[in-house]
């Protein structure tokens, strides 16, 4: 269980998520995701970094029921562990394929939003459920996966899209039945790691250093608003429905 990171091939580093039963990481969960993530990125013999998890699905985002029972300082950690996870996956010095199957919600999509690939199963969704969960945020990576009137319509009403969907836009390259999704994502990897480290490296940094978006700052703005509905007890009365009945 956590965070564990692997070689299968030459130049290709897998790190897998693994927090049953439905991979909502909490707060030390995110931290270790960000500091594999950039050791990956940090090894020169690294040219390709696949992100993929254990279980049911790839992510539900954060863990609620840690920040019920710990209050201000798990929802402060929490907000400081997605942007650290987000950040680490974006300025990977590497390409970052992200290996999706099941659920891809909330914090899932900060990880996937941030990747420069995404290869998911036949099953795998995404959505951000943020509304009913009392918080706000990864709207900045839902952006990068759909179009901008989807992407409101998907956020307001908490709905998710199909990896089938998020294909036809362009922003999955493969769709896949589940039992091949990590041979699927090696195979991605494989073809990105023939390429030369150096110019690869470079490569990562010129296409950041065009993204028309500051994706940190743009997360963060939106984390302000997480905070504030905090502060003003509105995100409590909406977290302390969540998952109950009649809700």
């Amino acid at each position: 269980m956590g965070v564990s990171m692997s070689v299968p091939e030459k130049g290709i580093s897998v790190v897998t998520v693994d927090f049953p039963p439905v991979n909502a990481l909490p707060v030390q969960g995110w931290f270790e995701l960000a500091r594999a993530v950039r050791a990956a990125g940090r090894d020169p013999d690294v040219r390709c970094v696949v992100l993929a998890a254990e279980g049911r699905g790839f992510n539900a985002g954060v863990d609620i029921k840690e920040i019920q029972a710990h209050g201000q300082e798990a929802l402060i950690g929490a907000n400081q562990g997605c942007a650290e996870a987000f950040s680490a996956i974006y300025e990977c010095e590497t390409p970052v394929i992200a290996a999706v199957q099941g659920f891809c919600l909330g914090g899932g999509i900060g990880l996937v939003g941030s990747a420069d690939a995404i290869v998911a199963s036949e099953d795998a969704t995404f959505g951000l459920p943020e509304l009913d969960r009392g918080a706000l945020g990864a709207a900045t990576h839902l952006a990068r996966l759909v179009p901008q009137h989807l992407m409101r319509t998907l956020y307001y009403t908490s709905r998710t899209a199909s990896a089938a969907e998020l294909h036809a836009h362009g922003s999955v390259w493969r769709v896949v039945p589940r039992a091949q999704l990590r041979t699927a994502a090696l195979e991605l990897a494989r073809e990105i790691a023939v390429k030369d480290g150096r110019l690869l490296r470079m490569a990562k940094a010129a296409i950041n250093g065009i993204d028309p978006v500051d994706v940190r700052r743009s997360y963060r703005f939106e984390q302000g608003f997480t905070f504030e509905a905090n502060l003003s007890g509105l995100a409590d009365r909406v977290r302390d429905t969540f998952g109950k009945e009649g809700a």
